[in-house]
């Protein structure tokens, strides 16, 4: 890590754009998921940017389209490419779709669209990493909820049960076949949620 903090200043950054939010169906401050996915792309190899991304990952997102200009400015346009990369739905945010009242596209045509640009990407691209780490966490908070909570965790979910097993099944193949580091994690887990909810 460099010594002027900028880790340090992507987690501020991180904290205000996710502060009054909780990880969907559960009390968990929101700034625990991009922590957790930083702390996993540094497990699996990934350099100070990508870590710095994997925190503000979600901002664009969640906070706004300003996160956008704020990122590059503050830690450099790789970190925000990273960043846009990694937003399944940029142009049209949550924040924005609150803010203006629009609807946002439907569930299944987002996630293909989004699907179509990780199959795209190549092996090499910095922010696969950082996406599979997302996706990794998030398959492992699903699974442990499942645990608990059964069927009735899926009710959370826009896709419900059955969207929500084909979308991170689709996920886990991609980052299998591009060999990204976390991929066999994310396959291990994935396939551990579908046997549990498929018997």
């Amino acid at each position: 890590m460099s010594h002027d903090d900028r880790f340090g200043r992507a987690l501020s950054l991180a904290h205000e754009a996710h502060w009054n939010q909780k990880r969907k169906g559960t009390d968990i401050p929101y700034i625990s998921h991009p922590m957790t996915v930083s702390a996993l792309t540094l497990e699996y190899g990934g350099d100070e940017d990508q870590a710095i991304a994997a925190l503000l990952h979600d901002a664009i997102e969640d906070g706004g389209a300003e996160y956008a200009a704020r990122i590059g400015e503050a830690f450099g346009p790789r970190v925000l490419a990273i960043v846009q990369d990694c937003t399944d739905s940029t142009a049209e945010s949550k924040a924005a779709a609150q803010t203006s009242g629009q609807k946002r596209l439907d569930w299944k045509a987002r996630k293909l669209a989004y699907l179509a640009r990780l199959r795209d990407k190549p092996s090499t691209a910095p922010s696969l990493l950082v996406t599979a780490c997302d996706k990794l966490h998030n398959a492992r908070a699903i699974l442990a909820d499942f645990r608990q909570q059964g069927e009735p965790l899926f009710n959370r979910f826009t896709a419900g049960r059955d969207g929500t097993l084909w979308y991170y099944g689709q996920l886990a193949a991609i980052f299998a076949d591009k060999q990204v580091a976390p991929s066999a994690s994310l396959q291990a887990t994935v396939q551990a949620l579908l046997e549990e909810a498929n018997a």
